[in-house]
């Protein structure tokens, strides 16, 4: 059996008075999840070899009973995982499924607990960027409930206003709230599938999710060539960015994480072929003079299987995105100085190349459902967000365009 589940303490969570929850440890085909049992005690009144606390543990009448009460959760749990392997079904559910049959989750149940499942989900699946934000979520709602648990039915309309006025309170913004507000929508959006809650507990009915328009992102084309002709020396780190920034506009405004993940093996045919991390979306894209230019500086006595770009130095992929986001904070500081230096008065972030590709294909006639397909979007509406800020002289030739109709 590819499945197995013991007493244990969960060191990850460690409590404000130095204590750690008691949990079931379930392990399903090399994916570990926790159970928590809503016990907990400090490491030094744990016997892990024999999964029970310790009799010296004083913060019970009955150390005896308790570990009776933990040895019936465990095995209860055992019982369903021996039910459904003699039924043929363990091997068909994912860990997340196998721990729902166990604890029979049920609506008053936790919504941090929920979504610490979905965050080791994700990670399970290498998706870390998703993973950050629902744990950035759950951190910010204990902040709010200063410490406390808190439960599915809890989370109501009320509960919600409550949270944006303290959000405001800090003097936080709009946009971050609205990142805030939509993970949360999205865990009780898996919640109800999962029936874990029902569909009339849900909050977002008469809530209305606030954003406010982002500053202009895309550059003009004059930009994008200063960058382009801006004189560096190789042993300059800002040759690197300025490449990078290129290399990005060129590949459909490919995300930073996507660029650095991009290895020699990934050139087939004069094309460029990968997946998108944030979607999986395939991409398959013509290598022009411009960006081969770039490439073969970075290709020169490289194996397939290495990375095109010095971004990435380590082996393992959750310290390979580690490194991405540690190289994504030195690029956009070198992305400061080429606007200096290219006297570019708009903020320079690695989202600009993206944003400015969108700008200058809609600027070029290319339809916007080609657009939306080359920057991998599922909506035009996403898509339309990218393109908010054409320029007003742009915008009055198309109306005028239309009104002689």
């Amino acid at each position: 059996m590819n499945t197995n589940i013991k007493l244990s303490l969960d060191t990850r969570r460690k409590k404000k008075d130095d204590s750690y929850p008691i949990i079931l440890r379930l392990t399903h085909f090399r994916k570990t999840t926790s159970i928590s049992l809503g016990q907990s005690i400090k490491k030094e009144f744990w016997d892990n070899k024999n999964e029970k606390v310790k009799r010296a543990f004083k913060g019970t009448s009955s150390v005896s009973k308790l570990n009776n009460q933990l040895l019936k959760e465990k095995t209860r749990a055992v019982d369903i995982i021996n039910d459904l392997n003699e039924k043929d079904e363990l091997n068909f559910l994912s860990i997340l499924q196998l721990k729902k049959k166990i604890v029979k989750t049920a609506s008053l149940d936790s919504f941090f607990k929920f979504s610490e499942d979905i965050v080791d989900e994700l990670k399970a699946a290498e998706r870390y960027g998703n993973a950050n934000t629902y744990y950035a979520v759950i951190k910010v709602l204990e902040k709010f409930a200063d410490g406390n648990d808190i439960k599915f039915n809890e989370i109501n309309y009320d509960f919600l206003k409550r949270f944006e006025n303290w959000h405001f309170s800090k003097g936080n913004s709009v946009n971050s709230l609205s990142t805030y507000m939509r993970t949360i929508k999205a865990v009780f959006n898996k919640a109800i599938k999962s029936d874990v809650v029902s569909r009339d507990a849900y909050p977002f009915t008469h809530y209305k999710i606030k954003t406010t328009p982002t500053e202009k992102r895309a550059l003009d084309i004059k930009s994008i060539k200063s960058i382009m002709l801006l004189k560096l020396e190789e042993t300059d780190s800002l040759f690197h960015y300025r490449n990078y920034f290129l290399a990005s506009y060129m590949l459909y405004g490919i995300s930073f994480m996507d660029l650095a993940f991009l290895r020699v093996q990934n050139i087939i045919d004069n094309r460029i072929k990968f997946q998108r991390k944030k979607t999986s979306k395939p991409y398959d894209i013509n290598i022009t003079p411009q960006l081969k230019e770039i490439l073969s500086f970075y290709l020169k006595d490289k194996e397939r299987s290495e990375f095109i770009f010095p971004i990435i130095k380590r082996a393992t992929f959750e310290l390979q995105y580690k490194d991405v986001l540690w190289a994504r904070k030195r690029y956009n500081k070198g992305l400061k100085e080429i606007a200096k230096k290219c006297k570019i008065e708009q903020r320079l972030t690695s989202y600009v190349s993206r944003h400015s590709f969108a700008t200058q294909a809609m600027l070029q006639d290319v339809p916007l459902q080609a657009i939306s397909s080359m920057l991998g979007h599922n909506r035009l509406s996403t898509t339309q967000i990218y393109l908010k800020s054409l320029p007003n002289n742009i915008l009055d030739n198309y109306n005028q365009k239309l009104v002689k109709l």
